[in-house]
């Protein structure tokens, strides 16, 4: 069984896909980022790029990634840097390296809740607009309606932008609708990573 790889956000806790990951039969392997939420810091994570490498040190072989919020930009950058160990990929309420425009700034509510979070979370912008064409890894694109920190043209844009992905909406679903929706994401996960 090919593993899946889940990508928390930068409340950082392996724990955030549990919810959905035990309404599967999935092989899973849960993330936490290392300095981010509660997690505590380790010396050699400073920046996305370090957890990318946490990411790509995991995919022996090739692997399906399930990725919510900045989890999503680490799961895009591990695509694009070993493009043949992704078989499919599931972004939940992230930017996806594209700019959000329209969102509220989550970086005073973010350190409120986590006062010792690393400081460099609450710089990280990157544009990879003209690289996501090259990911040919079929992408399921989970939104909610009502998400504030990710709105949903933030996914219809990494619709356009992904040759092979689609976009399922879920009504009612804000930033968290992996937890809250768990049953639903739960379902359109299997049934993609199944090729359904």
């Amino acid at each position: 069984m090919t593993k899946t790889l889940f990508l928390p956000g930068a409340g950082a806790s392996a724990s955030f896909w549990r919810p959905v990951a035990d309404l599967t039969q999935l092989d899973a392997v849960f993330f936490s980022w290392p300095g981010l939420g509660d997690e505590p810091s380790a010396q050699d994570v400073n920046g996305v790029d370090d957890l990318v490498a946490m990411v790509l040190d995991r995919m022996g072989e090739p692997v399906n990634i399930v990725a919510q919020s900045m989890g999503g930009l680490v799961a895009v950058k591990a695509v694009l840097a070993a493009p043949d160990k992704v078989k499919r990929l599931v972004l939940t309420a992230t930017s996806g390296g594209v700019p959000v425009v329209g969102g509220t700034d989550w970086r005073s509510d973010y350190y409120r809740e986590y006062p010792r979070a690393a400081g460099w979370i609450g710089e990280v912008r990157e544009d990879l607009s003209d690289r996501l064409v090259s990911i040919n890894a079929p992408t399921l694109l989970l939104w909610g309606d009502n998400d504030p920190i990710s709105p949903l043209s933030v996914g219809k844009r990494l619709l356009s932008l992904l040759p092979h992905a689609s976009l399922h909406v879920i009504s009612g679903g804000d930033h968290d609708l992996a937890r809250t929706h768990a049953a639903v994401v739960a379902d359109l996960v299997v049934r993609h990573l199944a090729g359904v």
